[in-house]
């Protein structure tokens, strides 16, 4: 499986689309087996669940997301954990183990990343 955390260097970024970077995390009988870091290529709407999806990416971990995103990913068959925090391969970890569970919170106002739980 393929999980892919929107980050700010190794940490979990608070919003999707401003992240920094992504980090896609290959995963094999609950465990890590490998990681590739990918910078953020740009925020355009509709373009990074797209870009990511064309990855290979099954889910993604977010600490937030609009609403457009979460639906492109829906479309794509890619889950979305939002609500996530801290250091980012420990949030994959939590989520192998089934600890990691999404709030479900879709940012509304989200034109800086600390916005989207207000």
């Amino acid at each position: 499986m393929k999980i892919v955390v929107a980050a700010m260097g190794n940490m979990v970024a608070g919003h999707f689309g401003h992240c920094e970077n992504f980090i896609f995390f290959d995963t094999e009988n609950g465990k890590i087996t490998a990681q590739n870091v990918v910078p953020n290529p740009g925020h355009r709407p509709g373009f990074l669940p797209n870009f990511l999806a064309d990855r290979g990416a099954q889910v993604i971990v977010s600490g937030g997301m609009g609403g457009g995103a979460v639906d492109i990913f829906n479309e794509r068959g890619v889950e979305v954990v939002v609500g996530a925090q801290g250091d980012a391969r420990a949030a994959v970890e939590a989520y192998l183990r089934g600890e990691l569970i999404s709030t479900g919170e879709v940012c509304h106002e989200h034109q800086h990343e600390n916005e989207c739980h207000e």
